[in-house]
């Protein structure tokens, strides 16, 4: 019989004749008809998570708690929409008087009602991530970082992005700076005056960007003792969604608003917590109950996704984590094939063992959308792209942007094209707009007096120079000063010499070399300045140069490179219309997803987990958590492989990989090994 409790101070419920015993298992039952008081939900992997805070919200209104005292908190739009779309499928109704939104939407809406106490009118402004962006930019401007000084300075977008996180985190920007861009410590000074101008802009232009929808409303609650206790009423039972992934503003402002009734579920997965670089502090789970030490501890851990043999591997996987709440995930589905494992001799031969698989599960019957490739980092996807575009499979990647068409991928090629094809006009204007003080207008004018002096050389050969600095690129370069405006053509020398030092034949038959000189010459500070994620970026470049030492020849580097920039990326597509496509993803973006067939390659030590996470036990952790949320995406079969070596086209090979940490904490018989026999098979 379903258990049930009655709030005497409300009208009788709304009988909805849910039978909530037969729509429920056990475990998600307890949970949602939950007493009143604090309660954490751990909600394993694929166990119905959704399904659990839709009834919870019927069950709420059936015992007579009004939809406009129920708060329902989630992390995307996306989640939001499902939520509310699958509670009024459940009611039979729409209830507008419920609020459930993500975290920025019910800040915003909570702000409309107090701004003038922030110093903001009722209809302040809400500035996109371009608008932030071009106010800033006004910031620098007047602040004077032109010139010499922007030269030197961080874009807009880069201190945007610190800027969030000191937000996000609550601490000083002097702290960020320190842990997070440490190679910006000497400019703390600007950058801190640069951060209280664009604060004092927003104010004066009344407007707020996204991160201050979660900063305001803290502080409305934490400042304005009247605004926090009228909310606090308002709201009797708050839930949260995938509360694993809070930051300290989100966890403050939930702790605070639920000070008074106290009747607060989160519900969430600490094993699937994964974000913690931008923001995201496992530690608010782990310690919920800490904070509420009278709270109510549910585990739902039967697994409607994946196979009991998956499912296995994944308990064991992340059971090596010492901050964890000990759980177990159970299969609710039958048996099918144990996990493998599977050893490469390099990159391409794993590349070829995933392409070959994947072409006879199609065979079978398993459709392409139906498997993905999951790794860590998109770099670690190279080879198996290629191998892909050989084999004429499609595949879409998750990002939209394959890693060979990322801007600072093609940046650096563009160096590589310019000297392998003079004429390659996109290329010349590319590689100029990089500089300082070179727009589209002035990298067209440069490409009509090079093109000239170009010609001219073609026709009438120099003599024959010993010396760098009378390569031929490098002559007509230097023939272009006259056209250069004061700003370009302070840093044009350097340039040309870049160009020089890329044309000496010893470097042109290393496209490996040519890549890591374009670094040395300055593009390294260029991408510090320019991206927030400037180590991710600059991993990729460190990594495409050892993909290149696989190449002896510029032209057949460049050839293979563009073969596959005809792949396509994903792009949202009507509903009905999906093309049969495999898909390629890093971990982070996918999940929440789940597919028949999941490959996770590139388990190296180094490489998953990362080599960067490895100096932390916080970091270690947050890897491991990374590679269950890989495993868990599978619910039929899945394939772990590893590269033994980074082999060099006629070259020696590099030394030994060693596999993932996490491959050698799973019992050898929860997976089967297969051996590659020759390129391509497998035993």
């Amino acid at each position: 019989m379903t258990r049930e409790y009655v709030l005497q101070s409300f009208r009788p419920g709304v009988r909805l004749h849910i039978d909530y015993e037969r729509e429920l298992n056990p475990q998600q039952l307890a949970a949602v008809t939950a007493p009143p008081g604090p309660a954490l939900v751990i909600a394993g992997a694929g166990s119905g998570k959704t399904r659990t805070l839709t009834y919870r919200v019927a069950f709420l209104l059936e015992q007579g708690v009004p939809p406009e005292r129920i708060l329902l908190l989630t992390f995307t739009n996306k989640a939001a929409r499902e939520m509310m779309r699958r509670v009024a499928e459940l009611l039979g109704q729409e209830l507008p008087g419920l609020w459930g939104g993500t975290f920025h939407a019910i800040g915003h809406r909570i702000l409309r009602h107090h701004a003038e106490l922030l110093g903001y009118p009722r209809d302040f402004s809400i500035l996109d991530r371009e608008d932030a962006r071009q106010l800033l930019n006004s910031c620098l401007k007047d602040a004077g970082f032109e010139g010499k000084r922007k030269e030197r300075f961080p874009r807009a977008d880069v201190l945007l992005e610190m800027f969030a996180l000191a937000a996000n985190l609550q601490q000083p920007l002097s702290e960020i700076l320190a842990t997070s861009y440490d190679y910006f410590l000497p400019l703390q000074e600007p950058i801190e005056r640069i951060h209280r101008l664009y604060r004092e802009r927003k104010l004066a232009a009344r407007v707020m960007d996204f991160d201050d929808l979660l900063g305001f409303w803290l502080e409305l609650l934490t400042r304005h003792p009247e605004v926090c206790e009228h909310w606090q009423r308002r709201f009797l039972f708050i839930l949260v969604d995938e509360y694993q992934d809070t930051n300290v503003v989100q966890s403050a402002i939930i702790d605070t608003l639920a000070a008074r009734h106290r009747n607060l579920m989160v519900v969430g997965d600490d094993a699937q917590s994964i974000y913690q670089w931008r923001g995201a502090d496992a530690r608010n789970i782990l310690e919920f109950p800490k904070r509420y030490p009278d709270a109510r501890i549910y585990k739902i851990e039967i697994n409607y996704r994946s196979t009991p043999e998956i499912l296995g591997l994944a308990n064991a996987v992340i059971e090596a984590n010492p901050h964890q709440f000990t759980k177990v995930l159970v299969a609710a589905r039958p048996s099918g094939p144990r996990p493998v494992l599977v050893v490469c001799q390099d990159a391409a031969q794993q590349a070829a063992f995933v392409a070959q698989r994947v072409s006879e599960l199609r065979e079978a019957g398993t459709p392409l959308h139906r498997m993905a490739v999951l790794y860590r980092a998109h770099f670690h996807a190279m080879e198996l792209q290629m191998e892909l575009t050989y084999r004429q499979i499609p595949f879409t990647i998750t990002s939209g942007v394959r890693f060979f068409e990322q801007a600072h991928i093609k940046d650096v090629t563009a160096y590589l094209r310019l000297v392998a094809n003079p004429l390659d006009s996109l290329a010349f204007q590319r590689v100029v707009q990089l500089l300082p003080g070179i727009g589209a207008r002035g990298a067209e004018k440069l490409w009509a007096a090079f093109q000239r002096e170009w010609a001219a050389t073609q026709a009438v050969p120099s003599p024959p120079r010993i010396g760098l600095s009378h390569t031929p690129i490098a002559r007509a370069l230097q023939s272009c000063t006259p056209v250069l405006g004061r700003k370009a053509g302070e840093v044009w020398p350097a340039f040309v010499a870049t160009v020089e030092a890329l044309e000496h034949p010893e470097v042109r038959r290393s496209p490996a070399e040519m890549i890591r000189r374009v670094l040395a010459s300055g593009y390294d500070e260029y991408l510090k300045l320019t991206y927030p994620n400037y180590r991710s970026r600059r991993e990729d470049l460190e990594q495409l140069a050892i993909f290149a030492q696989q190449f002896q020849d510029l032209h057949e580097f460049l050839a293979q490179m563009a073969l596959l920039t005809n792949v396509e990326a994903e792009e949202d597509t009507p509903s009905g219309t999906e093309t049969d496509r495999l898909r390629l993803s890093t971990v982070h973006q996918a999940k929440g997803l789940e597919f028949d067939v999941v490959f996770v390659i590139m388990l190296c030590d180094g490489l998953f987990p990362s080599a960067r996470s490895l100096d932390t036990e916080e970091g270690e952790e947050e890897e491991r958590r990374l590679f269950y949320v890989a495993v868990t995406r599978a619910r039929n079969e899945l394939y772990l492989t590893y590269p033994l070596l980074h082999r060099i086209r006629g070259g020696e090979a590099d030394p030994v990989q060693r596999p993932s940490r996490f491959l050698r904490e799973i019992p050898a018989e929860l997976y089967e090994e297969w051996t590659l026999r020759m390129p391509g098979s497998y035993a």
